[in-house]
């Protein structure tokens, strides 16, 4: 399986082991010391400020989890400092500040969200972030050109590429050939990926099975139920999950 191996060795917390019963919100600081107190390696989305600082969030905008609105790449990272995230004490970390807070603890793996514009600015500063970290690392992105960029940033860091069978009406902004070119992993050719993370619900698929069966560590998302957990262990190489403890079977403790 290569150099991303270590993806295979233990489930990963899709965003941090989260629980908003027990006052931990995705991608915070408070959701990935949870994963790391459990041993479960973290998967995490990483965008850019409008100061061009890597944060830790995951929509495009702020409404959803924070109490201030608006597209998080029009605000600095000051400003999105400064929301409070769903009345916990946590604030939208830094790539940085998560970095800090594992220290290779664990495994960490890093969607790359989609950005607007031909230039690497997150990859840039991702790999800049990412020269000095000591612990298992991966990056992946839906989008071949992040990868892409990364291969040619960062070309000894594990890459994924992430992939579904995009057939979600929201993806209207994707051509019929876009979609395909993506959920056939046609890109795998060119950008080179050391492994795949795909979609529970479009397994199995030929395309990520045969990159399988190639060498290549297959990841599966997002596992939340008994039934994607058993098809997970019959097509993929390793889960990322939420809503459920894989160690017990349960639903994360409340105490937190």
């Amino acid at each position: 399986m290569g150099r991303a191996a270590f993806l295979t060795e233990r489930p990963i917390a899709h965003r941090g082991f989260h629980d908003v019963a027990a006052g931990r919100i995705e991608n915070t600081l408070s959701a990935a010391a949870a994963a790391v107190a459990r041993d479960f390696a973290i998967e995490c989305d990483l965008q850019l400020t409008r100061d061009g600082e890597a944060i830790v969030f995951h929509d495009d905008t702020l409404d959803r989890l924070t109490d201030a609105t608006g597209p998080v790449h029009a605000r600095t990272l000051a400003e999105v400092r400064a929301a409070a995230i769903a009345g916990t004490a946590d604030r939208i970390p830094t790539l940085a500040e998560l970095l800090d807070l594992v220290a290779g603890r664990v495994p960490l793996v890093i969607e790359l969200k989609r950005q607007a514009g031909a230039e690497p600015h997150l990859e840039r500063r991702t790999t800049a972030l990412l020269a000095d970290y000591p612990g298992p690392v991966a990056v992946m992105s839906f989008d071949p050109a992040s990868v892409r960029a990364m291969r040619s940033l960062a070309p000894a860091l594990p890459r994924g590429l992430v992939a579904d069978r995009f057939d979600d009406p929201g993806e209207g902004e994707l051509s019929w050939t876009r979609r395909m070119a993506l959920r056939h992993l046609l890109h795998a050719w060119d950008v080179r990926p050391d492994f795949i993370a795909y979609g529970i619900k479009a397994l199995p698929a030929n395309a990520p099975l045969l990159l399988r069966h190639l060498g290549l560590p297959l990841l599966t998302w997002t596992v939340r139920t008994p039934e994607e957990r058993a098809r997970a262990a019959r097509y993929a190489d390793q889960i990322i999950f939420e809503g459920f403890d894989p160690a017990t079977d349960t639903v994360p403790a409340e105490s937190g």
